[in-house]
């Protein structure tokens, strides 16, 4: 396999690694905690892990340069939902599809494939989509750790790399 290749399978197992620590960090949610919420301007609870849950598909839509309707759609389509199993569920088929997509693509798209999102004026490459993904889930997972300490789980930073 060659280094591009390799390269992007490193981020695919990164970003494996926030879902599978993420899914890990929602499987803790008590019900009393869903409608969390640590300040008027911020996400609760249950809006921070459907975004979370989301993320794949949602950037991967934007990656296929998909509109803002259907954009929307993917974000919202979680709405009501606090079942943890069906969450965790939709969270690994959205890993998967993303992953399959990022796979499928030969390395010449992976490297040079420029699409643009609904809400930006330049395209971005196909690898730094894959970039940005990684970094926006580990971003959220952050908050998801962060929201669940402040409700007093006992959580510690291995729980994260485990």
């Amino acid at each position: 396999m060659n280094g591009t290749l390799q390269i992007r399978d490193h981020l695919l197992n990164e970003l494996e690694t926030g879902v599978r620590t993420g899914a890990s960090l929602i499987r803790l949610i008590r019900s009393e905690d869903w409608s969390y919420r640590p300040q008027e301007n911020m996400r609760s609870l249950v809006e921070l892990v459907h975004h979370f849950i989301q993320i794949t598909a949602s950037d991967l839509a934007i990656m296929q340069e998909q509109g803002e309707v259907k954009v929307g759609l993917v974000e919202n389509s979680l709405s009501g939902i606090q079942d943890i199993e069906k969450l965790e569920a939709t969270l690994w088929s959205n890993f998967e599809s993303y992953k399959a997509y990022i796979t499928g693509l030969s390395e010449d798209d992976f490297l040079n494939r420029s699409t643009k999102a609904f809400y930006m004026e330049h395209g971005h490459l196909q690898v730094q989509w894959q970039i940005e993904t990684v970094t926006h889930v580990f971003h959220h997972r952050s908050q998801l750790y962060n929201y669940l300490k402040q409700q007093g789980h006992e959580l510690n930073f291995f729980m994260l790399y485990a």
